[in-house]
């Protein structure tokens, strides 16, 4: 526990931060009671309002002053990432690298949040009128994060909301704070004002008495039953929500396997499948399914699973023996429902070995729910608009794969599939820090992505003169 935390919280419980994959405690934090939350967000408030006349330039070099930090501390961050959530070091320090990324294009971005100006002529008596609509910032942004991405996801919060003017009270995951904590650690070397960013702990408890303090809006990454009941709790606070996926990615005849192959795996395995955008289920065509499966199996057998402090691993564990065990569950009632294991299937504590399961049925748990996991269940399909219309007809629509170079299916799938984005020719959890990321249905409300986000956290302002 860092000296911050003690002084923070002194009389708070700790929670122990254990590592997933051999068990050790990596760290702890002080959880937080409403009280003290609640004492969090008015502090927020008090600097927020001193902080809203800031200007974009001076923000910009505050969000650029903390990519800095975190560039100085890339190894140490990477470190902790990689041990509080079982994401190997390479991916750790990919995640390191990528929330540099997002918050300079927040302080760019901050510096673009240009209004308008519109003349009120169009309505009777208006012929003198201008109206200027300018963004302002909407006070404290109340932000949870999930394990998976503890240092990112955070960004993609903070970033936007420092670069529109507002204070954060951030509370990370009680399976993965210790990023969070670090990342508030660095935001003060920066120079930061001590109250503009802030973050408390806990777990459902502790996020529901952060989004009943008076926070002016709540932007949580996490699960949509989870996501429901802290929107019910908020009362009319605006909510941004990203609340996972079902993801599938769809390989047509004409595609480039050995790439789509390579997407799968990457876009599946990476931190062991706990990615909400990653590919949950692969559709392939009937003509191309055999050659495709044997090129798969022979790719994953090559995955390195294990160790994430090994700089050749390419998989670790997953977060916890709980998430282990509905994995393993859910491979086992899909088998037991008539679908065959052909790589794969077993664990031990939190290691899965690298799964694929052909011959899954629409209604198995692995295609029918959000899995958290090392698995690619396989789909065959011949009509492409049936492929479409199943994956349509279910809970979620964040993100999908497409691979082809077919002009006439490129459109057909960007214009039929009912998601917040495809890619063509990359897999579901491709991502660009500035462009808009969320989903439809259960998959949440609103958009992250610097730029988009950016608006979500400001409130437009008229003045008629």
């Amino acid at each position: 526990m860092t000296q911050m935390q003690r002084a923070s919280f002194p009389a708070a419980n700790a929670v122990m931060v254990r590592n997933p994959f051999d068990g050790s405690v990596v760290g702890e934090v002080a959880e937080s009671d409403a009280t003290e939350i609640a004492a969090a967000v008015r502090r927020a408030k008090v600097a927020q309002w001193q902080f809203r006349r800031s200007t974009p330039a001076q923000r910009r070099a505050m969000l650029n002053a903390l990519a800095a930090e975190i560039a100085a501390d890339a190894e140490n961050m990477a470190r902790i990432i990689s041990s509080e959530m079982g994401k190997t070091i390479r991916e750790a320090r990919n995640e390191t690298r990528r929330a540099q990324n997002t918050l300079r294009l927040s302080g760019d971005a901050a510096t673009f949040l240009d209004g308008e100006a519109l003349h009120c002529a169009i309505v009777e008596g208006g012929a003198d009128r201008l109206a200027t609509i300018t963004y302002e910032p909407v006070g404290v942004v109340g932000a949870i994060t999930p394990f998976n991405y503890p240092l990112n996801l955070l960004c993609h919060k903070l970033g936007p909301a420092i670069a529109a003017g507002n204070a954060v009270v951030a509370k990370p995951s009680p399976k993965a704070p210790l990023a969070a904590a670090r990342l508030r650690e660095l935001a003060l070397k920066a120079g930061w004002p001590e109250d503009i960013f802030q973050i408390v702990h806990g777990g459902a408890e502790a996020a529901l008495s952060l989004v009943r303090a008076p926070i002016d809006l709540l932007s949580f990454t996490g699960g949509p039953a989870a996501g429901l009941a802290l929107k019910n709790a908020s009362g009319l606070v605006r909510c941004l929500m990203e609340l996972g996926g079902n993801d599938p990615l769809f390989v047509l005849p004409d595609a480039d396997l050995d790439r789509a192959v390579a997407t799968a795996i990457g876009h599946r395995f990476e931190i062991a499948g706990q990615s909400c955008a990653a590919v949950k289920k692969l559709y392939l065509h009937q003509a191309i399914e055999k050659e495709f499966t044997e090129r798969l199996l022979a790719a994953v057998g090559a995955v390195e699973f294990g160790d994430p402090s090994r700089d050749d691993t390419d998989m670790g564990p997953v977060i916890d023996e709980a998430a282990a065990g509905q994995v393993e569950d859910r491979i086992n009632a899909t088998i037991a429902a008539g679908a065959r294991l052909l790589h794969g299937g077993t664990r031990e504590k939190t290691l899965f070995a690298p799964t694929v399961i052909s011959g899954v049925e629409p209604g198995a748990p692995l295609i029918a729910e959000e899995t958290f996991g090392p698995v690619i269940a396989i789909r065959s399909f011949s009509d492409s608009a049936e492929a479409i219309a199943e994956v349509n007809s279910g809970a979620y629509g964040l993100q999908a794969g497409v691979f082809t170079n077919d002009h006439a299916l490129i459109k057909m799938f960007s214009r039929d599939l009912v998601v917040g984005g495809v890619m063509i020719n990359e897999g579901p959890d491709f991502r660009a820090e500035h462009v808009p990321f969320g989903g439809v249905k259960r998959s949440g409300l609103g958009r992250e992505g610097v730029r988009i986000a950016l608006r979500e956290m400001s409130e437009p302002k008229v003045v008629i003169d």
